[in-house]
């Protein structure tokens, strides 16, 4: 499993689904927001700022996914991204299942002065939701909760793929096919090995 991961981490499509994956999460949030009418936290807002470091992640690595040092600052960037958002997506359901007057979240988002991402994009970044209120559940589970599912997974698979860079290269190892060779082409790669 580790070869796999680590020989389809040198693909661009592997890094295209992550981006994907995290696209479709960030279209889900906004959905929720605007037609939904459902008020971001601002945990909330840091958790979709999370997603978006899995996308930058992404696109890190979509620029050259053969090379080493790109895909280790990618799974880099995607770690952080998805540890500050487990992060947050815990502490938001710690304030929703332990309500307490004294255990509040912000009442705005703090971004750093050289990013106002709430002033640009306040549509997207900014928060005026309470972080207690539970305003949506799916399968007897929150938002919230559904976020620790979802950055979880994030998790396992970059941690496994940050795992595989380290295995020794085995050229037995699965690897996409290449349809320019013929099968006799084939036979004699693998006599060559």
């Amino acid at each position: 499993m580790f070869r796999f991961l680590n020989s389809w981490s040198h693909c661009r499509s592997s890094w295209l689904l992550l981006f994907i994956s995290a696209v479709i999460f960030e279209c889900i949030a906004l959905y929720f927001q605007h037609v939904m009418q459902l008020s971001p936290c601002t945990l909330c807002i840091y958790q979709r700022c999370a997603i978006f470091g899995v996308m930058l992640a992404a696109l890190i690595a979509i620029c050259a996914p053969t090379l080493l040092l790109i895909r280790l600052l990618s799974l880099g960037v995607w770690i952080y991204s998805s540890w500050q958002g487990l992060s947050f997506a815990r502490e938001q359901t710690s304030m929703q299942l332990n309500p307490s007057p004294f255990a509040t979240c912000e009442l705005f988002v703090q971004f750093p002065d050289f990013l106002p991402l709430n002033k640009w994009l306040p549509s997207v970044f900014e928060a005026y939701g309470d972080c207690a209120l539970k305003q949506w559940a799916f399968m007897s589970l929150e938002m919230p909760q559904w976020m620790i599912i979802i950055f979880v997974i994030y998790l396992s698979i970059a941690g496994s793929v940050l795992f595989s860079q380290f295995l020794k290269q085995d050229f037995n190892a699965v690897v996409p096919p290449n349809n320019n060779l013929d099968t006799n082409n084939r036979s004699l790669h693998n006599d060559l090995k």
